[in-house]
């Protein structure tokens, strides 16, 4: 069974930083690529970055700069490291693996920044 979980959400002061995990399992993590995502309160989803097979990243425009991502496959673990954030990067963070056809979801986590 595919599962994902993301840990590593709360309160921030703006200026801040946190580090978000997505430990995963159900497969072969070391073959696929992970994203991350959020969603704001009255907004769309919108993808954040990810990091493929290879350990190539991307990143939305907005947060180039302040966010990386890494993978351990050891721990079959994806990391997003998040400075200098901004009320606007408040919301729901989930973690993404496409695989097989359907994407698989985990449990998201609250990313709180106060200003």
């Amino acid at each position: 069974e595919v599962q994902l979980q993301a840990s590593g959400g709360g309160l921030v002061q703006a200026g801040g930083s946190l580090r978000l995990s997505c430990a995963a399992s159900g497969f072969t993590f070391d073959d696929y690529a992970i994203g991350w995502f959020r969603q704001a309160p009255g907004k769309e989803r919108e993808g954040v970055s990810c990091i493929n097979s290879r350990g190539s990243t991307d990143w939305t425009d907005s947060v180039k700069g302040r966010f990386t991502i890494s993978r351990d496959n050891v721990r079959n673990t994806v990391y997003m490291q998040m400075n200098s954030l901004k009320p606007e990067d408040a919301g729901v963070y989930w973690c993404n693996v496409p695989l097989g056809g359907r994407d698989f979801w985990g449990p998201g986590t609250q990313v709180t920044v106060s200003s």
